[in-house]
């Protein structure tokens, strides 16, 4: 027996990520109902072998389905993830809306799987920012084995980050780089990104970090450990898909670089590929469409008693969102509702 599924949000770039990741990992679906906005209304979208219409998710009635997987942004979320978990449907959600609400479990399954008991609350679960959820499948497993103190972290984040908008605008001003009459100005980002980098994603806080760089010292805290200090810095990149982040860690203890390295690569969700030659490590090419979290450039830092560097890079519509949507439903299809 399995499960009635709905996926919110299916023709954006998540959702659709989602449906692919649902049928390759064969969750069981006994049935399943696809919604968007009433302009994407009808709107096809694929589910394996099947092809599948969109149907309007301000109608859609929730009542009697299992789970829903929810890529529609914190202003839509705030509308209709309380109807469907009213409904008694477990809401899975890939916005920032619940991710700190205390009531509402924040859950990267290879770290913190036993907070998924935690949905009732609520009944809606949260799916963390895309840069924290590959950060802390790293980090976990080598906190368990030497308690971290503190974490500096940069990141190297692509633009598939800010949606199908933020895509199209590196790929059209790209073109327009070679086509100078055809000029691009910036839109969804605060300046060209093309052959650019942009040392800001979300907007500015009163400290002077940007809301991203918030969100992954918050978020870690929850996922890992509250003591655990992070500091952070977040940069857009030119790059389509996959993110990537330079990860300085110190620990309370020694954790020699081959004791980190043989952890990781008996960690759940972790690949390493860590040759010290040119081309041994990751980039964010390597990783598109793998479910996989890379580690690369594992060594350690001199500067400071008990110190490791770390290269991580993962498909952040994948890992960063998609991917781990699916593993919270295998999750809460495994330990609470166990009809699958």
């Amino acid at each position: 027996m399995g499960y009635k599924v709905v996926v919110a949000g299916a023709t954006g770039n998540v959702g659709r990520e989602m449906l692919n990741i649902l049928a390759e990992r064969q969750f069981p679906v006994d049935e399943i109902a696809v919604l968007a906005s009433r302009r994407s209304l009808g709107t096809e979208v694929s589910f394996g072998d099947k092809t599948l219409k969109t149907q309007d998710l301000a109608t859609f009635d929730f009542t009697g389905w299992d789970m829903a997987l929810f890529a529609i942004g914190s202003d839509a979320t705030k509308e209709y993830a309380p109807k469907a978990a009213k409904a008694g449907c477990v809401v899975i959600d890939n916005s920032s809306l619940y991710r700190y609400d205390p009531d509402v479990p924040l859950i990267v399954p290879e770290c913190n799987a036993d907070a998924i008991h935690g949905y009732s609350k609520k009944n809606i679960i949260a799916n963390p920012n895309c840069s924290t959820a590959q950060m802390v499948v790293a980090l976990k497993p080598l906190h368990d084995r030497a308690k971290i103190k503190r974490v500096v972290v940069s990141t190297y984040q692509s633009v598939s980050g800010a949606g199908k908008d933020g895509m199209d605008e590196l790929w059209d001003q790209t073109k327009s780089i070679y086509n100078p009459t055809s000029e691009v100005p910036p839109k969804t980002f605060q300046t060209q990104i093309a052959f650019n980098v942009i040392p800001q994603i979300d907007v500015f806080m009163e400290d002077g970090s940007t809301k991203e760089e918030w969100k992954m010292v918050v978020e870690t805290k929850k996922i890992v450990d509250a003591s655990i200090k992070v500091t952070a810095t977040c940069v857009r990149v030119p790059v389509f898909v996959g993110h990537a982040e330079a990860v300085n860690i110190e620990f309370e203890e020694h954790l020699d670089e081959d004791e980190a390295r043989d952890i990781l690569r008996e960690a759940p969700g972790i690949m390493v590929l860590d040759k010290r030659e040119p081309g041994g490590y990751a980039t964010p090419i390597d990783c598109v469409g793998d479910y996989a979290t890379y580690v690369s450039r594992i060594r350690q830092d001199s500067t400071i008693d008990n110190g490791l560097n770390l290269w991580i890079v993962s498909d952040n519509l994948r890992k960063g969102a998609a991917l781990n949507a699916v593993q919270i439903a295998e999750l809460l299809g495994q330990k609470v509702l166990k009809k699958g």
